[in-house]
């Protein structure tokens, strides 16, 4: 077993360092368009199932969670009452772009700007809520993002996926999948290169003037980079329940052992079962019954809740934002 180094409070007590959660809440139409499914067009939805359960998930365990809304779904009537339902709950509201295209990075900046004030107008109007962190879709990031999202105020990104198997998350994608040449051209580059993996995985600021826009990148394992986000543990679990929770719990032991604040993310599958897979069955983990997802993801969150004070992204970033050291990168991509 690792042992964890020892931190206390003011009162002696042991102080759990600060992590974050948070939930990109793409909807149906959002996995078929990107997997190139023309039913897409018709925008099905599944918010009303999974956004109860997620809401309920959170509130078992006492959380506060950031969730990255699509301006798209933001925009339908039928979203509305689900979304009010989240901020009422006190939950950050994120920006996750309005047309949800994972090949983003390639925008024009004309089209960057568009894209991110029809999310922001949405979203704005539909929780009360004027998003101050974004996430691009498939973890897409571009110079021209980064500069627009510090021009419009944003406090952080949250793009960036520090580990090498983007390639091999692309091929998994496009083996199952029938892309038109068109289609498969767009998509070249989802999900990142290699030289992700050479990200850093701790906070640290953008070059683009002022105080630099912050970047909090979705954690992965520390040394391994790896990823450790809730929908690949439930991935791993369909061979071996065991061996995906000590994955899970060892992954948290490193990054206490490396002094890195993690900041994880659900994904709205991961609370939706087997039988509920229709149009969806190519992502990892719908093998799963409900039951048995609701399970695991219910010990993983208590796993983080157990190790690290859990708070939504906005509050990670202010805390990071004291940090007068934090390293300034080069937006230059």
């Amino acid at each position: 077993m690792l042992e964890l180094p020892s931190v206390r409070n003011r009162k002696g007590e042991m102080a759990k360092p600060i992590a974050s959660l948070s939930c990109d809440l793409d909807d149906k139409w959002a996995y078929m368009k990107t997997h190139g499914n023309p039913a897409w067009q018709t925008l099905p939805s599944y918010h009303d199932v999974v956004v109860p359960r997620i809401l309920s998930c959170l509130d078992r365990h006492h959380l506060k969670a950031t969730f990255f809304l699509v301006g798209q779904d933001a925009a339908l009537p039928r979203n509305q009452e689900q979304f009010r339902a989240i901020s009422a709950a006190g939950h950050e509201i994120g920006n996750h772009s309005f047309h949800h295209d994972p090949w983003l990075h390639r925008y024009a900046e004309d089209d960057m700007v568009r894209e991110l004030a029809m999310a922001e107008e949405h979203i704005e109007r539909a929780t009360g809520q004027r998003p101050i962190g974004f996430r691009g879709p498939g973890y897409s990031l571009s110079e021209t993002t980064v500069i627009e999202l510090a021009r419009r105020g944003y406090l952080y990104d949250a793009s960036t996926l520090p580990t090498f198997i983007g390639p091999l998350a692309r091929a998994y994608f496009f083996m199952s999948s029938a892309f038109t040449r068109e289609e498969a051209d767009c998509r070249s580059t989802i999900f990142g290169g290699l030289r992700d993996g050479f990200r850093r995985i701790q906070p640290y600021r953008w070059d683009v003037g002022g105080q630099g826009l912050i970047e909090i990148p979705v954690t992965t394992m520390p040394f391994l980079r790896v990823p450790i986000h809730f929908s690949y543990v439930l991935y791993l679990s369909l061979y071996s329940p065991a061996l995906a929770e000590r994955y899970f719990r060892t992954s948290l032991q490193l990054c206490r052992l490396a002094g890195v604040e993690p900041s994880l993310l659900l994904h709205p599958l991961d609370f939706l079962g087997s039988h509920e897979s229709a149009g969806v069955e190519f992502f990892p983990g719908m093998k799963l019954p409900l039951e048995q997802k609701l399970e695991r993801i219910d010990a993983l969150v208590a796993s983080l809740s157990d190790a690290f004070r859990v708070v939504p992204m906005r509050d990670h970033a202010m805390a990071v934002a004291q940090n007068v050291t934090l390293p300034l990168l080069s937006v230059a991509m």
